[in-house]
């Protein structure tokens, strides 16, 4: 998980910046982008996929990244997604969450940035930067900031379940399952919901 951060190290960047998202495919709510600049990369929780970690082992686990690490997390809202598509609004978040952690870093500290993406994603960054498909499971910076974006989200969600507890939004945080299908019928979309998916869920 640290073959990319090492290489990049003995050519001059050490400072590493992982950028992963949450939420690109559920039918609700926003997209969440997360970077993360790892200060060490010793851990005692396990830091991976975050799909592949449970709700607890995340939660543990976003707790000692954030002792560990600077970091920015954006959002880009449910409306804006519709507007631009949810490949432009990942896009967008996860180029906010650069240039927002960026901003806490010094000057001269810039010079020796590399930003590693999660996914085959084309940027607009002031770095340099790489993006490594599956990169959540490559990348022990690209896994941090799939865990930060992740509970960013589902805590997101889950005050959307507070206010909307008829559709089970702590449950299934937005994505498709057959309860939330079932509730759309029954009940119909929310305000929060992504119209632009709805359309696309109705031809299938």
């Amino acid at each position: 998980m640290l073959a990319y951060e090492r290489k990049l190290k003995i050519k001059g960047f050490d400072l590493v910046i992982g950028v992963d998202e949450a939420g690109r495919g559920p039918l609700a709510g926003p997209v969440v982008a997360a970077a993360v600049l790892l200060n060490s990369f010793s851990f005692y929780n396990r830091i991976d996929d975050s799909k592949k970690l449970t709700p607890l082992r995340r939660k543990n686990a976003f707790s000692e990244i954030r002792n560990k690490s600077i970091y920015a997390v954006t959002q880009v809202s449910h409306k804006q997604i519709d507007r631009i598509n949810i490949l432009q609004a990942t896009i967008l978040a996860m180029q906010k969450s650069v240039a927002k952690l960026a901003k806490q870093l010094k000057p001269a500290e810039l010079k020796r940035v590399f930003v590693l993406i999660d996914g085959n994603l084309r940027l607009k960054l002031n770095f340099p930067y790489q993006s490594i498909i599956r990169g959540d499971g490559k990348s022990l910076s690209i896994a941090a900031a799939s865990i930060v974006a992740k509970v960013h989200r589902d805590k997101i969600m889950d005050a959307y379940d507070k206010i909307y507890p008829q559709y089970g939004f702590i449950r299934h945080k937005g994505y498709p399952t057959e309860e939330h299908r079932n509730a759309l019928k029954e009940m119909g979309a929310l305000g929060i919901h992504r119209k632009s998916f709805l359309r696309c869920l109705e031809n299938t």
